[in-house]
């Protein structure tokens, strides 16, 4: 993927991260299911059972303690989906200032303010509207909408993404051209970015590598899926393949 792509993920993906911090946990990775449940045999059984049979007990101390009391509770986000919309606004953020640092010019200056008096004849008439037309350009230029600030109230992360995606597409603005130092780093962090962001949300290809053995050689087995797509696992030794249908079978 693109630089742009990877901004353009960010974009449109952001909302369904929103959307996401405050509802159901997503999806574990490798995903659970009955393909995984064989490729893991029944040793997790127990494990499972264990962990269920604290969370319960912790459910009913949390229904038995007053809300006043000091004590574990369950927390109404997300944590994960949380900490990467955290992350991805901080990383972008901090790109967007490094790179204005280079490619953002000053402010056009004004010219020294003139002592009031009335206009005599055509020629300082004149020279009083050119004056008055340069105050206003610098003016204008200061307050272009299109500058970075690294003062007041910080954007998130999807203006953030359109403005380096500007910088990367040439847009026009009181910009100079992306050096290509500038274009590496935004590149960068925009891949970083993009990934979490599929990662929180299981929207992008994935693969990982299971703990249990090939059942057919020994060999280690690699699951791939995300985007939506059903989870194959293959042997890297002898090739065999599962997936969730053949192991529902």
């Amino acid at each position: 993927m693109t630089t742009t792509a990877h901004l353009s993920t960010v974009i449109l993906h952001w909302p369904d991260l929103a959307d996401a911090l405050g509802g159901t946990s997503a999806p574990t990775w490798p995903p659970a299911g009955r393909m995984s449940d064989y490729l893991r045999a029944l040793d997790q059984a127990d494990t499972e059972q264990l962990a269920r049979e604290q969370h319960e007990a912790l459910a009913l101390r949390i229904l038995e303690r007053d809300p006043s009391q000091i004590g574990e509770r369950p927390i109404p986000i997300r944590l994960p989906v949380y900490e990467t919309m955290r992350v991805v606004r901080a990383a972008l953020l901090h790109c967007a200032d490094a790179v204005a640092e280079v490619v953002q010019r000053d402010p056009i200056k004004p010219p020294a303010p003139r002592r009031a008096s009335y206009a005599h004849n055509r020629a300082e008439r004149l020279a009083w509207e050119d004056h008055a037309r340069r105050v206003q350009v610098a003016q204008d230029d200061a307050a272009d909408g299109r500058r970075w600030r690294w003062t007041g109230i910080r954007p998130d992360a999807p203006y953030t993404a359109l403005w380096l995606l500007g910088r990367v597409q040439g847009a026009p603005g009181p910009f100079r051209p992306l050096p290509e130092a500038e274009a590496q780093h935004i590149a960068t962090v925009a891949r970083g970015a993009a990934d979490r962001v599929e990662r929180a949300l299981d929207v992008g290809e994935r693969t990982a590598a299971l703990a249990l053995p090939c059942p057919e050689c020994g060999g280690l087995l690699n699951l791939h899926g995300g985007a939506g797509a059903s989870p194959v696992a293959r042997c890297t030794s002898c090739g065999h393949v599962w997936s969730e249908r053949a192991a529902v079978a």
